[in-house]
């Protein structure tokens, strides 16, 4: 059976833990799977522009022993002149894999329903699900094992971000707080997922509209930008909402002496987080970034064995 990542929740709790373990395996050992040699082609759409999705993908492809093909808004027909399940019946006979970064989560739905190739959501409106492995393994980089650690995620608690943290997490058995104003926070279905999923693993999903409550004694405190593409023109309506979720300093000392700060970037310095957070000794952000490559790495490799 085609295994597809198109939401966190498609990895089992152990699932999860292996593609973790190979994404360390690979950091060391960048060259050790080769699961594309030959080369054989994957496929990358951006219909939105993009930096680290577009380099970490392209990379990893490549030292997988793969060819990347990125296209670009506009380069293709997909969802234009043919469907979309015409798109993925089309591209199962000419690539191993394919990645999307999109708008509208059901297309990547339609895609992987009609793929007898694994694809892999490379973001969309509701999740982004890669960016959430990359944050599990910085994490298990600084404090070992995942489960039982607390983690906040402050700001726009209502996006794609928020969403995959609370499914994310609550899969690797961790304690996840999601902070922001009224009507900013998660959808209630998936919410209602992560409590299931945190009933299983030993985590706990909490709601909050406090930001101090939800940094209390965290072992990592996480953000994101206030105005995410689509939504510039709210930009000066946003910045005032989310103003006291910004994580500053004084915020930071209210987590766990050690704590660590995650941003998945581009970040807006003196908007969300404050300088000598993003730039200070607690801040993680590069290792995360970096880590985009080798946790995708593993993703794709995993995903590439489990359908054979």
């Amino acid at each position: 059976m085609t295994r597809h990542f198109l939401r966190d929740d498609d990895l089992s709790p152990a699932e999860q833990r292996e593609v973790l373990e190979l994404a360390a395996r690979l950091k060391r050992e960048p060259f050790s799977e080769r699961p594309l040699e030959g080369p054989r082609s994957a496929a990358v759409f951006f219909d939105k522009t993009s930096t680290r999705t577009r380099f970490s993908f392209a990379a990893g492809i490549s030292e997988l022993g793969g060819a990347p093909i990125i296209v670009n808004a506009g380069e293709a027909q997909l969802g234009v002149k043919e469907s979309i399940a015409d798109t993925s019946r089309v591209l199962s006979r000419m690539v191993s894999l394919v990645a999307w970064r999109t708008f509208a989560h059901a297309g990547l739905e339609e895609m992987a329903s009609n793929s007898s190739v694994p694809v892999i959501n490379a973001l969309s409106d509701d999740f982004h699900p890669c960016q959430i492995l990359a944050d599990l393994q910085t994490i298990r980089e600084q404090k070992g094992e995942l489960a039982g650690l607390t983690a906040a995620y402050l700001g726009d608690a209502g996006n794609n971000m928020g969403h995959s943290y609370l499914l994310g997490f609550a899969t690797a058995g961790m304690h996840i707080r999601i902070a922001g104003p009224e009507g900013y926070h998660p959808r209630a279905d998936i919410v209602a997922d992560a409590e299931r999923i945190a009933a299983r693993t030993g985590g706990s999903v909490t709601i909050l509209t406090d930001p101090a409550e939800a940094v209390s004694g965290a072992d990592a405190v996480i953000t994101d930008t206030w105005v995410s593409m689509g939504h510039e023109s709210e930009k000066a309506e946003r910045v005032a909402t989310f103003g006291p979720y910004r994580v500053t300093a004084e915020l930071m000392s209210l987590a766990a002496a050690d704590a660590v700060f995650l941003h998945c970037l581009p970040a807006y310095r003196e908007f969300e987080v404050a300088p000598e957070v993003i730039d200070g000794p607690q801040s993680v952000v590069w290792d995360e970034a970096e880590n985009r490559v080798h946790a995708q790495k593993a993703l794709m490799a995993w995903l590439l064995k489990e359908s054979e």
